[in-house]
């Protein structure tokens, strides 16, 4: 994948995928899957308003993470936080990770974690139950959850039940195989407003064919279209006139 670090062959792919806009993720997990720090990724997306940085702060190494988002929302422009609970090991609704979700609240910015299975070594998926998103969504009901993974593959269930019953709670498939969306979520299409596309890359390769087979779903025109793309437009409040 090494072809792809520069943000211009980035670029290309994504134009050979017919992909508009991608979010390029930071990640501060040292005990697992390593570090992608905030002054690459920013500097990555400076390139292009299609590419769009999304912070992570870990509570274990960053003595005031509520203050460190703010700076790199406000000042380095991100519009996003990625969380890891089960890389950075603590549960999704511990107490202490409550002044984060404030703070994004405040910021009104969307939160994606992590929530599922991982190959790495180091991670512990008792961190990784949607469940415990429950309570972050009963007690920050504005705050834009997504449900990385969607509980991949013990909690499909459960992470389907929270979109269902939150209206701040949204699900993201990404390294979920596309032609089985429909064997996990047998209600998608009626979940259509609450699911968007995520591809994993470079975990996932095959973007351009996963998308592909997206479109081949057995589902309503206009359900594919919300998870392909409208409903991220929608929650990070991308322009409609559409590519800069």
């Amino acid at each position: 994948m090494r072809r792809y670090s520069s943000p211009e062959t980035f670029l290309g792919l994504m134009d050979e995928c017919g992909i508009d806009f991608a979010v390029i993720l930071a990640e501060i997990a040292p005990i697992t899957t390593g570090i992608a720090d905030h002054e690459s990724v920013a500097e990555f997306c400076s390139a292009s308003s299609r590419l769009i940085p999304f912070a992570s702060v870990n509570p274990h190494t960053t003595a005031r993470p509520a203050e460190e988002l703010e700076r790199l929302v406000k000042e380095e422009g991100f519009r996003g936080l990625k969380l890891y609970p089960s890389y950075q090991q603590y549960y999704p609704n511990d107490a202490g990770i409550y002044p984060i979700y404030a703070k994004a609240q405040d910021l009104k910015i969307p939160v994606l974690l992590h929530l599922g299975s991982s190959v790495f070594a180091g991670s512990r998926l008792k961190y990784a139950d949607p469940l415990y998103l429950d309570d972050v969504a009963v007690d920050f009901p504005e705050l834009v959850l997504i449900q990385s993974h969607s509980g991949r593959p013990i909690w499909y269930e459960t992470a389907s039940t929270l979109a269902r019953l939150h209206a701040n709670v949204f699900m993201e498939v990404a390294g979920l195989p596309p032609q089985k969306l429909l064997t996990y979520f047998p209600e998608l299409e009626r979940l259509a407003d609450k699911v968007i596309y995520g591809s994993d890359w470079p975990g996932v390769p095959t973007i351009k064919e996963n998308i592909q087979a997206i479109r081949q779903l057995p589902i309503a025109a206009d359900a594919k279209s919300k998870i392909l793309g409208e409903n991220a437009v929608r929650l990070l409040g991308i322009p409609e006139r559409g590519i800069p």
